[in-house]
């Protein structure tokens, strides 16, 4: 009787995630878990995407710089504290869709915490009716309630039921950058004694000019276990990255990767041509252009759109750049969009409007 009774029950405990008709404006999230950053998170994005960075790479170089130790890159912050935003925002989506007013705090060093909580902040359903954007306003924090990252990204979620009615839209008026004004600063550079070569050029903050564009050569392919290996580091659990069952049924038929690969892909190839712009301190926009899978190989260039003063420092300086990054075409003609700077060309991935801190001479 008793095993009768246990295989006719039906569990509820289990969470299928929001669809669109589930979020609210105003609506806040507090996302679970926690995550206590190791030396092995460090080690295991170092493999991933061969980040080279000296000031995330070197104790002595961080400390040179004013920081008690190397801290985790930027994108590894970012990542962290994105990764506990998805089983709640997007794990019924469709896909991230782009990225604004995003700015970076205190840096993140092993043995730190993370916490993440987000809030919702506009909504909008496509014409389509089986879907909608999200727009949510999301902030991690350290174990002392410092802010780690603090940013706006908007995502397209599948509907649960397509007859549900359309909520009001709400969209948010966003900056188009981060001012160099509002950008935190949380290290100091004694001119004197960095060593560019150590950090691996020559070139500074003055070098750099608006307009000025960098091709960075090289080009890596990305295998299949590369990118879900990274997702689960980043507790990243949306099914378009893991469940080939289901994705095989799908609208590619396979995997995509996770867009925040081909951002930290891009940074990491980024270190030719910018190997100073040791940290990020702003993510401007950004926008994954087309999808991207096992196989394809990564390409990036970069423009510098604006080179800006920090209030009150004379030792770092900002760059606000744009990093394209290209799929199976290299990056000697910097492909971006047609000549009525409309369309994009077919090989770009991503779009990714970004602010770097770099030492002054």
């Amino acid at each position: 009787m008793a095993s009768d009774l246990v295989s006719q029950t039906m569990s509820n405990k289990t969470e299928p995630g929001n669809f669109f008709e589930d979020f609210s404006v105003g609506q806040r999230i507090a996302h679970a878990t926690p995550r206590t950053l190791t030396e092995g998170e460090v080690a295991l994005y170092v493999a991933l995407f061969g980040t080279r960075f000296a000031m995330n790479s070197s104790d002595p170089f961080a400390r040179q710089m004013g920081l008690p130790r190397a801290p985790v890159d930027s994108l590894l912050a970012f990542h962290m504290v994105f990764g506990k935003t998805v089983a709640d925002v997007s794990l019924n989506a469709i896909a991230n869709l782009g990225y604004a007013n995003g700015r970076f705090g205190v840096p993140l060093y092993p043995g730190d915490t993370v916490t993440t909580d987000s809030s919702v902040i506009g909504l909008r359903q496509n014409k389509d009716g089986r879907t909608g954007v999200v727009y949510v306003h999301s902030t991690g924090v350290n174990q002392n309630g410092e802010m780690v990252l603090d940013y706006v990204r908007w995502v397209m979620v599948r509907k649960r039921n397509t007859d549900a009615p359309a909520p009001e839209t709400v969209v948010p008026s966003l900056p188009e950058a981060v001012g160099a004004e509002d950008l935190i600063v949380p290290y100091q550079v004694d001119v004197s004694q960095y060593d560019c070569q150590r950090a691996g050029s020559p070139y500074l903050w003055d070098d750099y000019g608006p307009g000025e564009r960098i091709d960075h050569v090289d080009g890596i392919t990305i295998e299949e276990s590369d990118h879900m290996i990274a997702a689960r580091m980043f507790q990243n659990t949306a099914r378009v990255h893991f469940n080939q069952h289901v994705e095989k049924d799908g609208r590619f038929g396979r995997r995509i990767i996770y867009g925040g690969y081909i951002i930290s892909l891009a940074r990491a190839l980024s270190f030719n041509g910018l190997a100073n712009a040791q940290s990020i301190a702003a993510i401007n926009a950004g926008r994954h252009v087309s999808p991207c899978f096992a196989g394809d190989t990564v390409y990036a260039w970069t423009q510098v759109q604006e080179r800006q003063e920090i209030p009150g420092r004379t030792d770092l300086g900002a760059l606000r750049l744009r990093t394209v990054a290209t799929k199976d075409r290299s990056c000697a003609d910097f492909p971006y969009k047609d000549s009525a700077g409309g369309a994009y060309d077919p090989a770009v991935l991503l779009d990714f409007d970004y602010t770097v801190l770099m030492p002054r001479r």
